[in-house]
């Protein structure tokens, strides 16, 4: 009975979800094992035939801060575009930028922090700075016709402030939405989110734009990465990041177990009743591969329960 409820009630809010795949970029650059560029653009390529309609391909960062991306522009060069995806990067600054142009990506990404701490000590800007370094970017992007995604970090607890007050997520999400965003990814870094704080923060979001302008993206560190999806589904969002199997991690968590694993937030979905358009066996098999080459164990509880049914 419990059950039926739940479905009937996300599906008369959300009949459908948009997955946002950040494995290549999220999660392989957290991800110690540096993996060849041939690597990278068979799981990408694996990855465009599930029905996934938004991919995140790499970062345009330098290698010396992050030598898992180092071969960016081989790998948005390298895949095979599919009509209908959409290829996106991050852009931390105007050369990646030039990066991104260069190989033709048309949507890139860039981030921002609810906690003026953790902007400082990464970015060493305020919130408010960090927002207008980006704007030269923007502009650029507008006159490229590039669409700008928007990333905000640390939604509900920061590694040194504790825990984020939602206004102050409810700021940055509309600098960067004046800015220029068409979007902004709602990301609980470390993970410690349950249902309460994410529909608290949400409802204090939800207050500056309308609900079809926001994606959440949640770490699984507590486990609890699945309710706080549903919880979000109850508020009306429908653009979910994830990353297949669970890839990537998180720096500043202990033990933390990285993203939200794609299979497990599909099974869950089309469970519910809500449709992704997405082949789930197609995604199980690209995480398998990705796992395989990167000889690690998948985080993704639909995955490893596929192995034992189908060894």
């Amino acid at each position: 009975m419990f059950s039926r409820t739940v479905t009937q009630f996300i599906k008369r809010n959300v009949s459908s979800v948009r997955i946002v795949e950040v494995g290549p970029r999220d999660g392989l650059q957290n991800e110690a094992k540096i993996l060849p560029t041939t690597t990278k653009i068979e799981f990408i390529n694996r990855l465009s035939k599930t029905g996934l309609k938004n991919i995140e391909a790499t970062s345009f960062v330098s290698a010396k801060w992050i030598p898992q991306m180092g071969d960016n522009v081989d790998v948005m060069k390298g895949i095979e575009k599919v009509d209908g995806i959409t290829y996106s990067a991050i852009v931390p600054n105007m050369k990646g930028f030039e990066d991104a142009v260069e190989t033709k990506t048309t949507e890139i990404a860039i981030g921002g922090s609810a906690s003026e701490t953790f902007t400082k000590k990464n970015f060493n800007c305020t919130i408010a700075e960090g927002v207008e370094r980006v704007k030269s970017i923007m502009k650029a992007a507008k006159e490229k016709n590039i669409k700008v995604r928007g990333y905000v970090s640390t939604v509900i607890s920061c590694p040194y402030e504790g825990k984020i007050k939602p206004s102050e997520v409810a700021k940055i999400s509309e600098m960067l939405l004046k800015a220029g965003c068409y979007e902004i990814s709602l990301g609980d870094t470390i993970g410690v989110g349950t249902p309460n704080s994410i529909s608290e923060m949400l409802k204090e979001v939800l207050k500056v734009a309308p609900v079809e302008t926001f994606a959440i993206h949640y770490h699984d560190t507590y486990g609890q990465a699945l309710s706080n999806i549903l919880a979000s589904l109850d508020l009306g969002i429908s653009v979910v990041d994830a990353s297949v199997s669970g890839l990537g991690g998180c720096p500043y968590a202990r033990g933390a177990s990285g993203n939200a694993a794609t299979e497990d937030v599909v099974y869950m979905l089309h469970g519910c009743g809500v449709k992704t358009g997405i082949d789930l066996e197609l995604l199980i098999d690209a995480g398998k591969f990705i796992c395989e080459e990167l000889g690690r164990q998948s985080e993704s509880k639909v995955n490893r329960a596929t192995r034992k049914i189908k060894p």
